[in-house]
């Protein structure tokens, strides 16, 4: 099995229908030790290309700059536009000094030049801002996003985990056509088969403005993988021990959405983490859900969705296995 290619919303790039989430690479628990090592990031993006990988998400935040650096030397032994690298800027980079976060011009020009020394490269496939801000004006923020293209440091731009304030990225689009501008040409939000908030009206946005999905979060924090069970809600420990974590995923609603989907595992003879991947990528809106694994063996599983063809009816069992926010207005 190898990836394909698929294409990127009205971006003109092709990429990989799966792509790889980094944002374990580097990083700290609450408890001291680090999720994913130097040593296995590199283990990991060896199995992404080895499957026909080549999109490859990371931001500046992610293991305090780490993953990107790792990203980095591992495309230094490559041919660097063989892959397409998003990255993603807004977070705080240094606590003491508020001009050194959110969306302003200082912001973003300093950062992605920090972003293109990590990654060893000159120049960034895709940029998204990770999350909005409301103290930088929307005019000043596409002026120096269109900047960063106009000077090719950057070549398309997306918006990351915007739900439900879509009117941002659509205001934003706006005043890019206005001024002849960049817009926003793909989004990173939240979606999968429990998590369907992005069909309140966001997705609607997305198809008037012509903005491809590349969501994050595909299986559901883990919940769609099947490894979770209704016992679990009772249980005084499980994979996650924020009380609110579980009233808002161990739910009965969302148990029948698993029962569904490892119904049509059994139909097609996948895994459940594979059915909800294809549900995904069977969307129309959707180019590429990003997948994380820990391990090599969870992401080629998770790869192996791509080998997963479903039904139309089964495409609708699964849809309609949890009800959409818009349902009963």
């Amino acid at each position: 099995m190898e990836l394909e290619y698929v294409p990127l919303g009205r971006t003109g790039l092709q990429v990989s229908e799966l792509a790889f989430g980094t944002w374990r690479f580097g990083r700290e628990t609450d408890q001291g030790t680090v999720e994913i090592g130097e040593d296995r990031a590199y283990e990991l993006l060896d199995a992404y290309e080895q499957a026909g990988g080549r999109f490859i998400d990371t931001a500046d935040i992610y293991g305090d700059g780490d993953s990107e650096t790792w990203i980095g030397n591992w495309l230094a032994q490559r041919d660097r536009s063989d892959y397409v690298v998003a990255s993603k800027v807004y977070w705080p980079t240094r606590e003491d000094n508020p001009n050194f976060s959110g969306l302003s011009r200082t912001h973003v020009r300093r950062q992605i030049d920090q972003i293109l020394d990590r990654l060893g490269t000159d120049y960034l496939d895709l940029l998204y801002v990770h999350r909005w801000d409301d103290d930088t004006p929307a005019e000043q923020l596409m002026r120096t996003l269109n900047g960063l293209v106009e000077d090719g440091t950057v070549n398309f731009l997306g918006a990351s985990t915007h739900v439900p304030d879509g009117w941002h990225v659509a205001k934003a689009n706006e005043i890019a056509d206005r001024y002849g501008f960049e817009p926003f040409t793909v989004s990173q939000p939240r979606y999968n088969l429990v998590n369907r908030e992005v069909e309140d009206t966001y997705l609607d946005m997305c198809a008037e403005y012509d903005i491809d999905l590349v969501p994050w979060s595909p299986l559901g924090q883990g919940v769609l993988t099947g490894k979770y069970s209704r016992e679990d809600r009772a249980a005084d420990s499980t994979a996650s021990e924020d009380d609110g974590w579980k009233e808002y995923y161990l739910t009965d609603e969302n148990f029948d959405v698993v029962d569904e989907v490892e119904a049509v595992a059994e139909e097609v003879d996948a895994t459940p983490a594979q059915v909800s991947l294809a549900w995904l990528m069977h969307h129309q809106q959707v180019a590429a859900p990003i997948v994380g694994a820990r391990t090599v063996e969870q992401l080629e599983e998770n790869l192996g969705a791509a080998a997963v063809t479903l039904s139309e009816e089964q495409f609708e069992r699964l849809a309609e296995s949890k009800a959409s926010p818009l349902d009963g207005i």
